[in-house]
């Protein structure tokens, strides 16, 4: 019995030492439909959060407060058959700020081509380098995805290793699928794998190295330093226009436009004159859609 109980409690040490890297919250929109049990969905949700939150994805070690806190909405809006099923995919992901509260975000996206199939209680299990299924591929890639944006925030290209096992995501998928247009190549989609060529591509050097400095250098110094922390955000923000210069179609800057927006204009609504005619010219080329977020950065 002693060693039993000393087994057990080595297993909850080790548990609690090497924490996991997220903390996933899902909710999963499900209109009435006409061959699925709702619980289906219920046992989905509880199934993806256990996939996400359980699974050790990097080899590190993650304090509870330095968890990804990850928000995922799942809206089915169709079936496929008895067990397929077509949704869209809302997916945010924030980092925790050194020194402070506040959680930035670090992905804020959708993904309208989210399909999948499921059956109740059908584990979802991810292995290197094998497809099982799209709902795991897909799961795991916006996992090493996040992960890979967390690292390039902490160190200058940090997230290589994640974004590489990403790609390895979609080299291993069924030739079916790399066509289907939520993974495919097709010019003027917006998918995964654009997301990802946009990231790895060399035009966008610059904008990883500006993630890392608008994070490290810009937003965990601003509880110390607001000034400094300012001024390297600004000259992150230098780096994301001469990215968008070399390659405007670029989606990785469309998502940080996207995740980054209201807290840029929150971040520089006190500074002086020429930050703000600066930051408003960078988010007006980059976001030019919604120009009126800005307006109060032009004045």
């Amino acid at each position: 019995m002693n060693r039993l109980f000393s087994i057990l409690f080595l297993s909850l040490l080790s548990y609690i030492t090497y924490g996991q890297e997220f903390k996933c919250n899902v909710n999963i929109n499900k209109p009435k439909l006409q061959n699925t049990d709702p619980k289906v969905f219920d046992n989905l949700k509880v199934t993806i959060e256990n996939f996400m939150n359980s699974q050790k994805w990097t080899d590190d070690v993650f304090d509870n407060d330095e968890r990804i806190n990850i928000n995922i909405s799942l809206t089915i809006s169709g079936e496929n058959g008895s067990n397929g099923f077509k949704s869209e995919l809302s997916i945010q992901a924030t980092r925790p700020v050194y020194g402070s509260n506040y959680e930035t975000p670090i992905l804020s996206h959708l993904d309208k081509q989210f399909t999948f199939s499921y059956e109740q209680f059908q584990p979802i299990q991810y292995t290197k380098n094998q497809y099982i299924d799209n709902l795991t591929s897909m799961l795991s890639f916006y996992a090493y995805f996040i992960l890979g944006l967390d690292y390039d925030s902490f160190a200058p290209y940090g997230g290589d290793l994640y974004f590489q096992t990403a790609q390895e995501i979609y080299n291993t998928l069924p030739k079916a699928l790399q066509d289907d247009d939520g993974w495919a190549q097709k010019i003027g989609l917006k998918n995964r794998f654009w997301m990802l060529e946009s990231t790895l591509n060399p035009k966008c050097r610059n904008f990883r190295q500006a993630m890392y400095d608008y994070h490290r250098q810009g937003l965990d110094l601003m509880s110390t330093n607001a000034e400094v922390g300012r001024k390297n955000i600004a000259k992150a923000m230098d780096l994301v226009d001469q990215t968008y210069q070399s390659y405007p179609q670029a989606m990785i800057i469309q998502m940080f436009a996207n995740s980054k927006g209201n807290e840029i204009v929150e971040i520089f609504k006190e500074s002086t004159p020429q930050q703000k005619a600066q930051i408003f010219a960078t988010m007006n080329k980059i976001d030019a859609p919604n120009a009126n977020k800005y307006r109060d950065l032009s004045l």
